[in-house]
């Protein structure tokens, strides 16, 4: 499981205990943690197809040279 995924679980609990227990920033803060996982698995998916993006042009580059 990434971290991110286990970021947006844990805000999960969180925001559930807050709503039921009353307790505004607990609550709050889950929905920070969610936020904040989901900002790193968009990064995530742009590294990856930025990645991928220099390897392609990698490969044409190589098939040049041939």
């Amino acid at each position: 499981m990434g971290d991110d995924r286990v970021q947006d679980a844990k805000g999960r609990v969180k925001e559930a205990v807050g709503d039921l227990t009353g307790n505004e920033d607990l609550e709050n803060k889950g929905k920070v943690d969610q936020a904040k996982a989901s900002v790193k698995g968009a990064a995530g998916d742009v590294k990856e197809k930025a990645g991928d993006a220099v390897d392609a042009v990698k490969d044409k580059v190589d098939d040049v040279r041939k």
